[in-house]
């Protein structure tokens, strides 16, 4: 019933099939070549009562090599950009006009009208009726087939659907089984049945209905099995192609495998048993060789002890030890368990031994006899060649503390140098004799500055050849030093360049090799042949090693015979070549070799800190009795030039500032320089309890010294003999265009501060403390000149009858002239001092407001005189005439007096802001006054009385020179009227 359907038949054997497995039946067609397609993993959609065929339906074999739209992995607008292009909206037309188009504005056109939105408006208006009636009827009335195949696809799934029901529930459990008497009687209801055995046309017709009625279930499930089968045919048929092809590979691969393992055979039957017999008898040879040649080089070690010895009696230190360590290694590596030189290691480390303390007690005596020799006659350098020689065995054998002992003997010859200059000025010297005063210091003591000061410069001298000296040998051991540092990184790339290289060249090293490296896949009992050939290879190199080693003996001993058949032609510097190249390894690792060179440094600063302090010893003798302290300015000058000079020399020499002398210089230059400034005080002092403060003469030398001062020269200039041209003493001192009337004692006071100028420049080193001193010096003029004039202690210092105005103005001015040079000698100081001590020139800020400050007492108390006057007249006024009254009268008169005492002697601009402040105290007494006589500005007789003496006083006080244009403003000492 099944065969009446339209499902694709079920698969048959035929009869050409291998080992039962079932073929899909063949066309005629000739057969398509096709691809090998993996089993899908999706199957088709279930079945939905539709009636298509599988050419219809959709499939996931037949469709996997189709490109479609969909298959696409780039979309278009990925595909139109352009990423050279900064702008993203232009790769379109960039892509397709090139890189030169750019977007621009277009104009639009003259001839086409400007197209709105409002032109379309009747139009939307009269389509909007119909589109509406439109869309109603597409919901209305649906397509035409849409609807069928709706009405298709519903049709066909009902009727299948309808056809599975009729099937009864029960053939559709999972756990159906006929053998369940419960299921059996179920499906075939025996119970319809006659049980007596006798067969009824009513039970025939029953049996044949239910016969019919389970038919039918079949044939309904057959038809849904192959509709269902029919969908799914193409992957199943395609899944046994697939197997059938999988089935002829593995057969081929069979076969392969069987051809690889004859001819593997094959080929270990003709090309290895052959060559394996090849190597075995090449190695039979090496290791003869190997033998021969281990012979020659017990030969060669034999010859050493008599080697060395003829090395060391040519004083060959470094070749010595270079043989004992090169036969050191062979006994190790190469003759490591030999009977017959058992003994010879321990004797050559014996002989080593004896070797380094000859190294070092010749570097000792080389030491000795290089810096005790003459300082300016012979070369800076003794027997360079030695030295080197002396250097390169000491690094050879790690005595990296020979500069030790160098330092020992340095501090010896240091101590001789002293002695020997001091000694030689003493014998120049009758007066100094030299059996009764034995010590250096005593005799130091008794010569003259001039005598001591040439010993000292004669010191300075030598200590700086001896520098020298000591610099061109630490010269040429640093030089040493580094020619061993550079051949050592030699060395080291070398070695790393033949480790890079070892892994590609390593085939080709023995020429037996050649070609066997392409059998190493090859098997031989058990064994890789790379191994083989790795062990063939190494004996090489050991055979190579032992021949280089033999040479390396033969060459050494062939040295030795030409340097003992001609000892005089013997160079160092060949020696010490050769003896790089077998034992780089022995000489110190680079951080050993950086600690020398840095110990070299250490050296040159050791022997500057030493020279320096045996010139304080120089120093410090002389200074033992205070006589350095009685020195003149010019004899200390002198002396600390010379001590800067050789400290400046020694730091440029050994690149260190040393500070032992200049610290003793310090010491000394803080006494003298209490000693400079309490001179200098003392007589600041003298001349300031003898001033008269009147106003001097300024003599044409204090007006030149200014003028320096000006031009920035801030030092004392030299001293003129006075010749007729000279200029005569002027009444002012012109700075800058101002002039200042001064005292004696503030031109004086100028040559002072400027000595202490000259002084930090000759010695920079106590700027510091000169500058303490001479704040000190500013504020003792400042507090003495206050005590004196403001204080009126001139009166009995001086015997001046009174302190006048005049006094005043003039000690102001000269305050104001000292303020003036305070800035100036501020940035002068701070040219001398380091960064760090610029805080003490907080010093000469606190100054300036102290001279600031006096200046405006001496200012208030010249308004404190005007304003007694004042109070004492304005008391008597009464508004009365004649008129001006005779106290404006007495009140003009005295401010006329005061206008002439100051004028000369202040600026302009002081004096007219003096006088307002005086008219304002003028004005206030005088308002105080007119309010106690009721006297108001109403216009009446005493108020015209009143106008006209303040007219007067007006007309008075401007009348004066530089007060015509000050507003006096005497209308505020009315009263308003009330």
């Amino acid at each position: 019933m099944a065969s009446s359907h339209s499902s694709s038949p079920v698969p048959r054997p035929s009869s050409g099939g291998r080992d039962g497995v079932y073929h899909k039946e063949q066309d005629l067609s000739p057969p398509r070549c096709r691809t090998i397609c993996s089993l899908p993993d999706v199957c088709p959609k279930e079945p939905t009562g539709e009636g298509r065929g599988l050419c219809n339906g959709p499939s996931v074999v037949a469709e996997h090599d189709r490109w479609t739209v969909y298959s696409s992995k780039v979309n278009l607008p990925a595909a139109l950009n352009d990423p050279r292009l900064a702008k993203r909206e232009s790769d379109f037309f960039t892509k397709t006009w090139g890189l030169d188009f750019t977007e621009t504005e277009v104009m639009p056109s003259f001839c086409l009208p400007n197209i709105t939105k409002e032109h379309f408006g009747p139009y939307l208006q009269e389509m909007a009726q119909r589109e509406r009636i439109h869309e109603r009827c597409k919901m209305i009335c649906p397509n035409k087939d849409d609807v069928d195949a709706v009405s298709s696809v519903t049709t066909n799934h009902d009727k299948s659907r309808a056809e599975l029901e009729q099937v009864p529930k029960i053939f559709m459990k999972p756990d159906f089984a006929l053998e369940d008497p419960a299921t059996f009687n179920m499906v075939l209801p025996w119970s319809h049945f006659n049980s007596a055995g006798g067969k009824s046309s009513r039970d025939v017709a029953s049996s044949k209905l239910l016969q019919e009625k389970l038919s039918h279930y079949l044939d309904v499930v057959e038809v849904s099995i192959a509709r269902q089968i029919s969908l799914r045919s193409e992957a199943f048929f395609h899944a046994m192609s697939s197997q059938h092809e999988l089935q002829d590979q593995l057969q081929e691969t069979q076969q392969a495998v069987a051809v690889l393992r004859g001819r593997t055979v094959a080929m270990d039957r003709v090309m290895c048993q052959g060559p394996l017999q090849a190597l075995r008898t090449a190695l039979t040879r090496n290791n003869c060789v190997k033998l021969h040649n281990k012979l020659k080089l017990m030969a060669a070690v034999h010859q050493t002890q008599p080697t060395v010895q003829l090395l060391l009696s040519t004083s060959e230190f470094v070749g010595a030890l270079e043989l004992i360590a090169t036969t050191k290694e062979v006994l190790q590596q190469e003759l490591q368990g030999i009977h017959s030189f058992r003994h010879l290691g321990s004797q050559l480390c014996e002989l080593e031994k004896l070797i380094d303390k000859m190294m070092v007690e010749d570097f000792s005596m080389y030491t000795r006899s290089d810096l005790n020799r003459s300082l300016r006659d012979e070369p800076q350098v003794l027997e360079k060649e030695r030295l080197e020689s002396l250097v390169f065995g000491l690094l050879r054998q790690r005595k990296l503390d020979f500069l030790d002992i160098y330092s020992d003997e340095m501090i010896i010859a240091a101590k001789a140098i002293v002695s020997q200059c001091v000694a030689d000025s003493v014998v120049q010297i009758e007066e100094i004799d030299t059996e009764v005063i034995v010590k250096l210091a005593d005799q130091m003591r008794l010569m003259t500055f001039p005598q001591w000061f040439e010993l000292l410069k004669n010191v300075f001298e030598n200590f700086l050849f001896f520098l020298q000296r000591i610099k061109a040998t630490m010269n040429v051991i640093r030089n040493v030093v580094l020619e061993v540092l550079d051949s050592n990184q030699k060395n080291q790339l070398l070695n790393d360049s033949c480790s890079e290289r070892s892994g590609p060249e390593a085939s080709q090293v023995p020429s037996l090799l050649q070609g066997e490296a392409e059998l190493a896949y090859l098997t031989h009992e058990g064994l890789f042949i790379t191994d083989a050939l790795n062990e063939a290879q190494q004996q090489a190199a050991l055979a190579a090693q032992d021949q280089s080693s033999a040479a390396g003996f033969r060459s050494q001993q062939g040295q030795v015979e030409t340097a003992s058949s001609d000892p005089g032609n013997t160079e160092m510097s060949a020696s010490r070549e050769q003896s790089f190249m077998p034992s780089e390894n022995m000489m110190p690792a680079d951080f050993e070799l950086n600690l020398v060179i840095s110990s070299i440094q250490e050296l040159m600063y050791t022997a500057s800190d030493i020279s320096h302090d045996r010139c304080v010893k120089v120093l410090t003798a002389r200074a033992k009795d205070g006589s350095l302290e009685r020195l003149s300015s010019a004899e200390f000058v002198c002396l600390s030039q010379a001590v800067e000079g050789f400290a400046r020399d020694t730091e440029e020499l050994c690149g260190r500032r040393s500070v032992s002398l200049r610290g003793a210089l310090q010491s000394q230059a803080n006494r003298f320089v209490h000693r400079f400034h309490e001179e200098r005080k003392t007589k600041l002092s003298l001349l300031l309890d003898n001033e008269r403060w009147k106003q001097a003469e300024v003599p044409a030398e204090f007006q030149n010294l200014v003028n320096s001062i000006a031009d920035g020269r801030i030092s004392l200039p030299e001293r003129k003999t006075p010749g007729p041209d000279d200029r005569k003493p002027t009444e002012f001192l012109l700075i800058n265009g101002q002039k200042y009337a001064v005292v004696g004692t503030v031109l004086l006071l100028i040559r002072i501060f400027l000595e202490y100028c000259q002084c930090v420049n000759d010695i920079p080193s106590i700027a510091t403390d000169m500058l303490t001193r001479l704040s000190d010096l500013f504020k003792h003029f400042n507090s003495r000149s206050c005590q004196l004039v403001l204080g009126a202690g001139a009166l009995q210092v001086v015997g001046l009858k009174t302190i006048t105005t005049k006094n005043l103005a003039l000690a102001s001015r000269c305050l104001q002239l000292v303020v003036h040079y305070i800035p100036i000698i501020r940035a002068h100081f701070e040219t001398k001092l380091q960064p760090k001590q610029f805080s003490v020139l907080r010093h000469f800020d606190h100054i300036t407001k102290d001279y600031n400050d006096h200046i405006a007492e001496i200012s208030a108390k010249l308004v404190a005189i005007m304003d007694s006057l004042f109070e004492k007249v304005l008391s008597k006024y009464e508004v009365k005439a004649p008129m001006p009254s005779t106290c404006f009268r007495n009140i003009c008169k005295q401010m006329a007096k005061m206008h002439e005492a100051i004028y000369d002697l202040l600026p302009e601009e002081q004096t007219q802001m003096l006088f307002l402040r005086i008219n304002a105290s003028f004005k206030m007494h005088l308002k105080r006054q007119l309010a106690r006589l009721g006297v108001i500005n109403d216009g009446g007789p005493q108020h015209g009385l009143v106008v006209v003496d303040v007219a007067f006083y007006t007309e008075n006080i401007q009348g004066l020179k530089s007060l015509e244009r000050l507003d006096l403003n005497m209308a505020e000492v009315w009263e308003q009227k009330r």
